[in-house]
């Protein structure tokens, strides 16, 4: 890997999207990866600069720790700034959008009579740190706003703008709401850009959950969105090494995030500042491996080859869509989104298996271990709205032929978990 030459081949022409990329990613040989979105999955290209980076770094730690790794941060900063539209200066790297989102709602300042608003597809961890919050003094309140999919975005704003106008802020006291752009189960995409303006018309906090965003949303403008906060992982969609995440908070909103997690050496009290104290703080608060922050910038070269944003995400919809109708053809049942609204490069079909069943981890375990060690293939699987239902990321070493044959596993696999539950499709 450490032999590849990656000006040598940045010469070349990149391949054609499909399985022809599979050579430039390191899977094991006749595995079926349909679900790029839980983990992502590091380019071949990108673990050579990575595995650069670590001898770099070991060739002697003291100086790539001290002096050599913040140059290469700054500019990884710069990038992601640019691709999302803001100031460099308000932009960190952390490790993963679970953390960021940690970080920003663990420095409000709660106060007894607060409010914290989730949906019921807020990401699981981070639902539990909202009723964890809830759960100490001084109790903020907990609200959820419930949408059930399939929906339409204009529901979807309007059922929001009216729950947000039950629940006004009480006399002097904050209402923080937490919207993901795009969910995680169901793999869809919300309005989220419309709910952020309601949450401001309103005098609401947004804290936007982009885990699934940078890399599959294109012509993101923050500066325009205005998001009170905004996190998204770069080892998901962008191709960068796990794990990795860029947080931005507006400098309008710095002084909200006091502190790091943990806390930095550079910390300094609110009070004795003189100048800004937000980007240095994640700069360093602890020894860890920088070479995953650092592969943002050799993903980003490794996308610029394939021909960037749009042509990347242009194959990923387009598969996405027409893959997701195949699979429910295979299925005999159909997509959560036919009309593709709210769709990127997931798409969310249901499972032949029945609603009645609820979950339990034995149904989860044998699912994944069908899936995963005897089939070699995986598609997320889910429980909404009282159904079943499987996630499948398209991805560019994808093609319609592992929709079909992650269909005939799939009705492999519920069949066989139905006769092992004792249990029939009625």
């Amino acid at each position: 890997m450490e032999n590849l030459d990656l000006a040598e081949l940045y010469k070349q022409p990149p391949p054609n999207f499909g399985h022809d990329m599979l050579k430039h990613f390191a899977f094991d040989p006749g595995y079926i990866n349909l679900n790029n979105g839980s983990y992502g999955a590091t380019p071949r290209p990108v673990l050579a600069a990575v595995n650069a980076l670590s001898l770099q770094a070991e060739a002697n730690p003291d100086h790539f720790h001290r002096l050599g790794f913040q140059p290469l941060l700054i500019d990884v900063r710069r990038r992601l700034a640019q691709l999302i539209g803001v100031d460099v200066d308000e932009v960190v790297l952390v490790a993963n959008a679970s953390i960021g989102l940690n970080i920003v709602l663990r420095n409000f300042e709660w106060e007894k009579g607060d409010t914290i608003i989730a949906f019921n597809t807020t990401y699981g961890s981070i639902n539990k740190t909202v009723k964890n919050i809830g759960d100490v003094p001084p109790h903020p309140t907990i609200e959820q706003f419930v949408v059930q999919f399939p929906t339409t975005h204009k529901e979807i704003i309007a059922s929001f703008k009216e729950f947000l106008a039950a629940h006004p802020n009480q006399e002097g006291k904050k209402t923080v709401v937490v919207i993901d752009s795009i969910v995680s189960n169901p793999g869809v995409l919300l309005p989220w850009k419309e709910l952020v303006a309601i949450c401001k018309g309103l005098g609401a906090w947004s804290v936007i959950d982009a885990a699934h965003s940078i890399g599959q949303e294109t012509d993101l403008n923050l500066s325009a969105a205005q998001p009170d906060f905004w996190v998204s992982n770069c080892h998901k969609w962008l191709s960068a090494k796990r794990a990795a995440a860029v947080l931005y908070v507006p400098k309008r909103n710095q002084s909200i995030v006091k502190t790091s997690l943990p806390t930095s050496h550079a910390y300094i009290s609110p009070a004795d500042r003189k100048e800004p104290n937000f980007v240095i703080q994640y700069e360093w608060n602890g020894t860890i491996d920088y070479t995953s922050y650092l592969s943002v910038a050799p993903a980003l070269d490794f996308r610029n080859w394939l021909g960037g944003e749009h042509k990347i995400n242009a194959y990923c919809h387009d598969l996405a869509l027409k893959g997701g109708k195949r699979l429910a053809e295979i299925l005999g049942t159909r997509v959560m989104d036919p009309d593709g609204e709210l769709t990127l490069n997931m798409a969310n079909v249901e499972l032949p298996f029945p609603g009645h069943i609820l979950p339990t981890e034995e149904i989860d375990l044998k699912f994944k271990t069908k899936l995963l060690e005897t089939h070699k293939a995986y598609s997320a699987h889910f429980y909404h709205n009282n159904r079943w239902w499987t996630r499948c990321s398209a991805q560019v070493w994808s093609e319609l032929e592992d929709f079909e044959k992650i269909g005939k596993i799939w009705l492999a696999v519920c069949n066989e978990v139905l006769e092992e539950l004792g249990l029939d499709k009625t």
